[in-house]
């Protein structure tokens, strides 16, 4: 594999167990203090070890059919439990994709979760590149968001449950766009990629489409533009543009998602958020709530989780607050609107982007696609 044969990974992968102690100077970081929602926070370093296959392959018992949890179009997720008898996840990347660029997602997770340690942000325990690539973390015992809002067969989201997933999210973004040593944009914030543990405390998970990006940067341009339908910002999807404002446009359509049990994307291509929009600029939040919720709500906290979410789905990314602020909104008891109001909202309103009914795809579940400029030159004419 192309990816892996490089001399930065060679040196990576050389030794069986491995932690940041033991990267280049400029990829390691000492104990860290941040000032989040009032509180003082305080991280320590990640470690992580690289596994043998024999290690993994016995967890998972060979990787029962039974264990599988979780697959995409590139990668499985296996259920298994290690000797010490800790549970983990071991995501494999199928045998069957001889997709470089899949496999350089694969090593880029490696990468960017090896500076991460948060507790809303997927823990990395190590990795094994042999037989194939694998990352192992910690099991999430309750499954993604996705299944916890849209599984018939699970009982429905408490509120409490959703405003603790909503507010713990938060933290992690804020977290990986303000206090980790090196800026991570995740670019693919969705529900189904927010994992729940068993106390309920959401942690962001699938990092292939993360990129770092350097201080002195305000925004980096990328081709092929890659995402989920009815999450993407109008300036990513437009013009390639990433920056943080690209997760807090995502993170506005997961917190709709939540106070919804909506998809981002119904059975008529509708986006979620061009459905709430109107309605939120209307005041009338009540309309946005889960109808499965029966009125069961704290109507102060539906109000702060509504309005943060308008703020976030913005099509000027320039109006979007940033995570740091938006944690204030959802956390202050009193809110202060006029402080966000745009000079002429009505230009927003006029501004239609982009709509589902431009665009040519098969399924409408949220699925990830890859786009490049040119590509999307031609489907906007057509």
């Amino acid at each position: 594999m192309k990816y892996i044969r490089t001399g930065s990974f060679k040196r990576l992968f050389s030794m069986k167990r491995q932690s940041l102690e033991d990267l280049p100077k400029e990829c390691i970081f000492d104990k860290q203090e941040a000032y989040n929602n009032g509180e003082m926070e305080s991280f320590k370093k990640p470690t992580w070890k690289c596994f043998s296959f024999e290690q993994v392959y016995v967890a998972t018992n060979g990787f029962c059919s039974e264990n599988m949890v979780g697959k995409g179009g590139f990668a499985e997720v296996y259920k298994g439990v290690l000797e010490d008898g800790q549970t983990i996840a071991v995501k494999r990347l199928t045998q069957i994709s001889c997709d470089e660029r899949k496999e350089k997602e694969f090593l880029t997770e490696i990468g960017t979760l090896g500076h991460v340690n948060h507790p809303n942000v997927s823990s990395l325990l190590g990795c094994c590149i042999d037989n194939g690539l694998y990352l192992i973390f910690q099991f999430s015992s309750k499954g993604s968001v996705a299944s916890l809002l849209h599984d018939e067969n699970l009982q429905i989201m408490d509120w409490n449950t959703r405003y603790k997933i909503a507010i713990g999210t938060a933290r992690g973004l804020h977290y990986l766009h303000k206090v980790c040593p090196r800026r991570i944009i995740h670019r693919d914030i969705k529900a189904s990629n927010v994992l729940v543990t068993k106390d309920f405390e959401p942690q962001i998970s699938d990092f292939g489409l993360a990129k770092w990006l350097p201080s002195q940067w305000t925004h980096h341009s990328i081709a092929p533009i890659e995402g989920t339908f009815g999450h993407l910002a109008p300036e990513y999807f437009m013009h390639g543009v990433v920056d943080e404002k690209t997760d807090v446009f995502a993170f506005g359509v997961f917190l709709l998602e939540i106070l919804s049990g909506k998809k981002s994307v119904d059975g008529s291509h509708q986006s979620l958020h061009g459905w709430a929009k109107p309605i939120l600029n209307q005041g009338e939040v009540e309309k946005i709530v889960d109808p499965r919720l029966e009125g069961d709500y704290d109507f102060s906290q539906l109000s702060r989780l509504a309005f943060a979410a308008s703020l976030c789905i913005r099509a000027a990314s320039a109006w979007r607050p940033t995570m740091s602020e938006i944690l204030e909104v959802m956390s202050e008891e009193e809110i202060d609107k006029s402080r966000w109001k745009m000079p002429d909202e009505k230009s927003e309103e006029h501004d239609e982007f982009w709509g589902f009914e431009d665009l040519e795809f098969d399924s409408c579940d949220s699925s990830t696609f890859s786009v490049s400029l040119q590509d999307l030159v031609s489907t906007n004419s057509s």
